[in-house]
């Protein structure tokens, strides 16, 4: 129930042709509506929003900053006060090495971001649009900045250095950076709740899996190595990208078949993974249910995917020494029983006992236990995510910082 009066934190998600808006009840860190402008610029765009109204307006052409007007507008009309709203968050993909937090958004941390735009050409313009546009909107209202990349800024020199020419790193910052942080942080926060330890105690690895794929070793509650590098494309086959490749393949590609490096960057980000294997989709379940009925190229696709991540998981034992939990969550990670089943089973040498009843079941609404190592006690969850209630509440706690609280 929303608290009559109670301030409100606004989350604001821009990405190249859409918007992602939650707005949260500051005191009960409740999410009371979520809405979704997409097509952006098109004549298809449009804004729905659903939660404790529901919506759907057609906005012709219209850009972010129409579907940032047409949900004030909306709020206004039922009686939700735009004074309430004490503070906005912005996912920020790319923070590069200027942040390891949050940070309330000024002049400087402006320039950073924009100064990060050249490692996400895609990605912090489009934060950055957002961030203009709800300082018209909203003009008297502190931002705050929550950046994929931060939660990763712990990770050891040996763990984000690529053994190429000093100088790209010293004097470019081309490094690994890792993504998906803000995840992680929060399932990684909800497992150790879970597991009665504290964070600073507990070792991890993360698998977050949707149509992007990211896993991360979590040591003492700290980020230790990650398979995102520079960019998003690295690591384990993920819906439309390929993962880590034979940097000589790209040569090949580039020297003896006449690909443009743009052709190249639209093969592999676009192109490739999922649906470059099975030539079907970049959809799981899609696959799945062609897989069932015999489709060979989509098993194939599955059996990459499932192998590769398990091989990441498996290195990252190392790392961490053996975890307290294994977790998985995104969308494939949440939902995908077969495909969470397939993964724990490539990792036999780790003696897990999976629980196939337990794997069967919808995941409750914080934490699902699929299986456990009875010698080590190693558990393996399933964690919903919820990466617009952990940039809210960063959101919340550095307007207390800022206050004074």
């Amino acid at each position: 129930m929303v608290v009559e009066g109670s301030e409100l934190i606004l989350v604001v998600n821009c990405g190249s042709s859409s918007i992602k808006l939650a707005l949260f009840d500051a005191a009960e860190d409740k999410e009371i509506l979520s809405a979704l402008g997409e097509a952006l610029a098109s004549s298809e765009a449009r804004l729905t929003v659903k939660g404790h109204l529901s919506a759907n307006r057609q906005l012709p052409g219209g850009d972010h900053s129409a579907v940032l007007r047409a949900f004030m507008d909306l709020l206004t009309e039922h009686d939700f006060q735009r004074s309430r709203i004490a503070v906005v968050g912005h996912r920020v993909v790319h923070g590069g090495e200027h942040f390891s937090d949050s940070a309330l958004i000024d002049d400087k941390v402006r320039s950073q971001i924009e100064a990060c735009e050249s490692l996400a050409p895609l990605h912090n313009p489009a934060n950055l649009m957002g961030i203009r546009q709800v300082a018209e909107l909203l003009p008297e209202r502190p931002q705050v900045a929550v950046f994929d990349t931060a939660f990763h800024q712990t990770l050891p020199e040996k763990a984000y250095r690529y053994a190429v020419p000093a100088r790209l790193y010293t004097e470019s910052a081309l490094r690994r950076y890792g993504f998906h942080g803000t995840s992680h942080r929060f399932v990684a926060a909800k497992a150790a709740a879970w597991l009665d330890r504290d964070l600073s105690a507990t070792n991890l690895i993360s698998a977050h899996l949707g149509n992007g794929c990211s896993v991360c070793a979590i040591s003492a509650g700290q980020s230790v190595d990650t398979s995102m590098g520079l960019t998003p494309l690295e690591g384990v086959p993920m819906g439309t990208r390929s993962g880590s490749v034979d940097p000589g393949l790209m040569l090949h590609l580039l020297r003896r078949m006449d690909m443009s490096p743009q052709a190249l960057d639209q093969m592999l980000n676009r192109e490739s993974g999922l649906l470059g294997l099975s030539g079907l989709s970049n959809d799981m379940r899609t696959l799945t249910g062609a897989a069932d009925e015999g489709n060979e190229d989509a098993r194939l696709a599955i059996d990459v995917f499932c192998y590769q991540v398990a091989k990441t998981i498996a290195s990252y034992w190392a790392v961490v020494k053996g975890p307290h939990a294994l977790i998985f969550t995104g969308g494939i990670g949440e939902h995908a029983r077969g495909i969470r089943a397939q993964i724990v089973a490539e990792l036999g040498a780790f003696g897990l006992d999976f629980d196939e009843a337990a794997n069967a079941q919808a995941i409750p609404e914080d934490v699902g236990v699929l299986c456990i190592n009875r010698s080590s006690g190693t558990r393996v969850l399933a964690i919903r995510t919820n990466e617009e209630l952990m940039i809210a509440q960063d959101a919340r706690r550095l307007l207390e910082t800022a206050r004074g609280g």
